[in-house]
């Protein structure tokens, strides 16, 4: 996988929006499917900063260790930093982090874990490469909760005429080709679904938008401008098209007045329990 280079910056501006967008009811179902006799060994794939960490671990009991993966060795530097980690129990939640690339995970690799958790992850990898993911969560035999993967709909209010034209554009740039690597982009939460399903898995799927208005401006205003950017990439015309629809929409956004929703999917899959043998039959 050809690293993403992701800003310290960034990640802290969403982390809010990712933590008021992931789905609490997956947890809620999560804690029955965790085995309860025995710390909690969590594999974070593509960590980041340690936002999942953060989130996460006060919602489930202790002990737990987590090995937190990124090929970024800056944000793991950043995800090692916290200090005083506790579980929803009050028990010590311990972090080693490992500068690794996720796709390159052997299927063993994640052997001994009670869980594995990844975050905006799925849509910036190869159908192979999501194939490698899935895998390694099958070859674990634990739960795997996989969130914020984007959909490809977005949603603006005001309306404006050119909001679809850049959609598509954007999309079509999330499943480009670069380096070889075909990416998957808004279609990553459906083949995951089906990967865990053909595994024998069973998943559980909620929407989980971003609700972006007047309480998250610089949010706004930074998703715009990636989004924006990304878009004419991928199709050069909308240069000249989209002036004046920027600077309307950078307008409203830096104003509070622009509110955006952009959809995404949380996924919980986890090892169906073997059925029950029939009684009575001869």
């Amino acid at each position: 996988m050809t690293a993403v280079r992701v800003s310290p910056s960034w990640l802290a501006l969403r982390e809010r929006a990712d933590a008021a967008a992931r789905a609490v009811s997956l947890v809620d179902q999560l804690r029955r499917e965790l085995t309860a006799d025995r710390p909690l060994l969590v594999y974070d794939l593509a960590c980041g900063t340690g936002s999942m960490l953060r989130w996460l671990a006060p919602q489930l009991p202790g002990p737990q260790h987590w090995i937190c993966y990124d090929v970024d060795p800056d944000l793991l530097t950043i995800a090692a930093l916290d200090a005083d980690r506790r579980a929803s129990d009050g028990s010590a939640v311990s972090v080693e982090v490992r500068n690794r690339d996720v796709t390159r995970l052997e299927r063993d690799e994640c052997e001994g874990a009670a869980l594995i958790t990844t975050s905006a992850l799925l849509d910036l990898l190869t159908a192979d490469e999501l194939d490698r993911i899935v895998g390694s969560c099958v070859g674990a035999r634990c739960p795997a909760l996989l969130t914020l993967s984007v959909t490809g709909r977005v949603e603006l209010w005001p309306p404006h005429p050119l909001d679809a034209a850049v959609g598509a554009a954007f999309n079509a740039h999330q499943q480009r080709t670069v380096g070889g690597r075909r990416l998957l982009g808004p279609q990553a939460a459906d083949a995951v679904v089906d990967a865990f399903g053909e595994a024998g898995h069973e998943v559980l799927l909620r929407a989980t938008p971003w609700r972006l208005d007047t309480g998250t401006r610089e949010l706004t205003t930074g998703w715009f401008t990636g989004w924006l950017t990304a878009a004419c990439e991928q199709d050069p015309a909308l240069i000249a098209q989209t002036r004046d629809y920027a600077q309307q929409r950078l307008g409203d956004a830096e104003a509070g007045r622009l509110r955006v929703l952009v959809h995404h999917r949380d996924v919980l899959a986890w090892p169906a329990a073997p059925a029950a043998p029939a009684h009575g039959v001869r």
